[in-house]
């Protein structure tokens, strides 16, 4: 069992929830898609409750949601765990993946208004300055604004709630390679086009960069399918706790 009670500052003191069960949920639900506790941690209910200042019935309804939603996993005799992935589960989830974000990034050059290009605009910058610099974490800040920002500005909740149902961020923590370098070289670039093709108002161009640039990410990783012309394999897990 992994001691998770370092992360107690993960519930924003400021936001409101209408009961304590969805804040708890909510906060929890972060706590895990942050990448900060390692695939097949135990979650204990002491630990919970304590961190997130709610009865244990009220968070064992929430990981009995987590567990249905497929955040967590739980067996007998083994308690809950953060969700590990096999190579085939995540291959499946980074494959679903370029296709809604794809699809989003071609709404965004259609429906985007001017304020949310401006928004891109500047996210992209300070992107620019944290390569620069050599801000990794910064940059890695960024990169999630930018994508969800294409998400938002898409106007397509349908393809948005499927967007967020992927599991996605749990994949890039357990498989994510930390000796390559970071940000992936060409990264910045895929960025550049994608917003391009957004600002100039050209669905198609944006379907295509989204679509490379999260085809590129996927080849990144420590894993590789049967469609990469390999068997599927993961070569090295990441186990840490780092983001």
């Amino acid at each position: 069992m992994v001691n998770i009670s370092g992360y107690d500052d993960v519930v924003d003191p400021g936001r409101t929830s209408p009961t304590r069960h969805g804040q708890a949920y909510d906060g929890l639900r972060s706590l895990l898609l942050s990448g900060s506790v390692a695939p097949g941690t135990r979650l204990t209910e002491a630990d919970l409750t304590r961190m997130f200042n709610v009865s244990r019935s009220t968070m064992r309804s929430v990981l009995v949601r987590l567990t249905q939603e497929g955040y967590v996993t739980s067996e007998v005799n083994r308690g809950v765990r953060t969700r590990s992935f096999t190579v085939e589960e995540a291959a499946d989830i980074l494959e679903a993946r370029e296709t809604l974000e794809s699809a989003l990034a071609g709404k965004a050059a259609e429906r985007a208004t001017e304020e949310e290009v401006r928004a891109l605009r500047r996210t992209l910058a300070e992107m620019e300055d944290c390569e620069a610099r050599g801000d990794q974490a910064a940059y890695s800040r960024g990169n999630r604004t930018f994508h969800q920002q294409i998400k938002q500005a898409a106007h397509q909740h349908t393809l948005a709630r499927a967007y967020d149902t992927l599991l996605y961020p749990l994949v890039m923590r357990q498989y994510r390679n930390l000796s390559a370098p970071h940000p992936r070289a060409g990264s910045l670039a895929e960025h550049q086009t994608i917003l391009l093709a957004i600002v100039t108002r050209n669905p198609e161009a944006a379907v295509a960069a989204m679509r490379h640039h999260v085809a590129s990410a996927r080849q990144a990783l420590l894993l590789r399918s049967a469609h990469d012309g390999g068997e599927l394999t993961a070569e090295a897990p990441d186990t840490t706790t780092g983001p």
